[in-house]
């Protein structure tokens, strides 16, 4: 990489990201530090872990940057049997917890084969598109590409995680958009999904996922069972106030009333603890982080790293509507993580890589020769 590129290296994209991150640590260790055992050795507690994935991930972005991003375009085939290889290897040879089987254990190390797939995905879809922009107007080039995305989403139904399939949903929406495609043909797609969706309910979802959209729509119905989740959040969030009741100090945390707390429901700590004012900070962070990824889209030299762009800035942005959304009981529950700030190695290190990615791509902008 020439020096002259890093002039375009985005320091606000990168210092918002490299906030979260930090933010996100210290709320690990106020969620886990009064369940820890004192003799419990510092490399083992959650916070300490979690400060090494965010190492790893920054790594992995230092890494990503130094490759012309054109070339993950290059060998997208080979990253889409990748994807698929690593979901089918997460059925037969992954870790069940709670009835999932989503995680493989390599040596000392957890990954989440999906957390993968979302940007490998992301890398397929965007050549797919940017190399078929005289076809976008066809209804046939959308039906092939749901059938490229529909092999990825299937694997991940089955283990089963379907908030990540609606995090491909959503990627596969933005970007058919933003490379052209009819929006009669969409409306076409969405016809048969919206009539089908009765029958879906009985047939598609697992039991626990109707258990959810029950609960959601009356969690007083079991307070102490499916609804216990929602409610405990609202109260964390509700009794934060303003300035919240000091780090480390939240009754619902501290106390466990909270359940998840230091992945799905790591916003309601955040609300109970520092109150509005520090998820004001957060939500703040959010919106330079994803206003940063779009210029990079707007300043992307080609199709095909505009497309990544928005590919990333949707996978962020949906994810950080749904964690908060469900925390704030605007969704029903659907385990998704807060970007950056939730616990999560595999999580963590692949968004840094995304974010590695556009990086990639600012510095690579257009008008300047390489």
């Amino acid at each position: 990489m020439e020096v002259r590129q890093w002039r375009h290296f985005d320091f606000m994209l990168f210092l918002s990201s490299l906030l979260l991150a930090g933010i996100g640590i210290a709320l690990v260790y106020s969620a886990s530090h009064s369940s820890i055992l004192p003799d419990t050795p510092v490399r083992d507690l959650p916070a300490t872990r979690q400060f090494g994935f965010v190492l790893v991930g920054l790594l992995f972005m230092a890494l990503v940057m130094t490759f012309d991003y054109r070339t993950f375009g290059q060998i997208a085939p080979r990253l889409y049997v990748l994807a698929l290889a690593i979901l089918v290897a997460v059925l037969f040879l992954g870790t069940s917890i709670y009835g999932a089987r989503r995680w493989i254990d390599i040596g000392p190390i957890t990954v989440e084969p999906s957390e993968v797939a979302k940007v490998l995905m992301i890398i397929v879809l965007a050549k797919f598109f940017s190399d078929r922009k005289e076809q976008m107007r066809r209804f046939r080039t959308i039906l092939i590409s749901l059938v490229l995305l529909a092999g990825p989403i299937v694997l991940i139904y089955l283990e089963p995680h379907f908030s990540t399939v609606l995090v491909f949903v959503a990627i596969w929406l933005a970007m058919v958009v933003m490379a052209g495609a009819r929006l009669t043909h969409l409306g076409l797609l969405a016809l048969p999904a919206a009539v089908g969706a009765p029958l879906a309910y009985f047939v598609v979802l697992h039991d626990y996922m109707r258990e959810r959209l029950s609960s959601f729509i009356n969690p007083a119905a079991d307070p102490l069972g499916v609804g216990y989740n929602a409610l405990q959040a609202e109260i964390s969030i509700g009794s934060g106030g303003f300035f919240g009741k000091g780090f480390a100090q939240g009754t619902q945390s501290q106390l466990h009333f909270l359940r998840v707390q230091s992945s799905d429901f790591i916003f309601s700590v955040l609300g109970e603890e520092l109150g509005f004012v520090g998820a004001a900070v957060v939500l703040t962070l959010f919106l330079v982080l994803l206003l940063r990824g779009l210029r990079v889209a707007a300043v992307a030299r080609d199709d095909f790293g505009r497309l990544v762009a928005v590919g990333v800035v949707t996978m962020v942005l949906f994810q950080f509507f749904v964690n908060v959304g469900v925390n704030v009981r605007l969704l029903p529950a659907t385990g998704m993580p807060l970007p950056l700030v939730s616990q999560g190695g595999s999580s963590v290190v692949m968004l840094f890589v995304a974010l590695g990615i556009l990086q990639n791509i600012a510095m690579r902008q257009r008008g300047l020769e390489f």
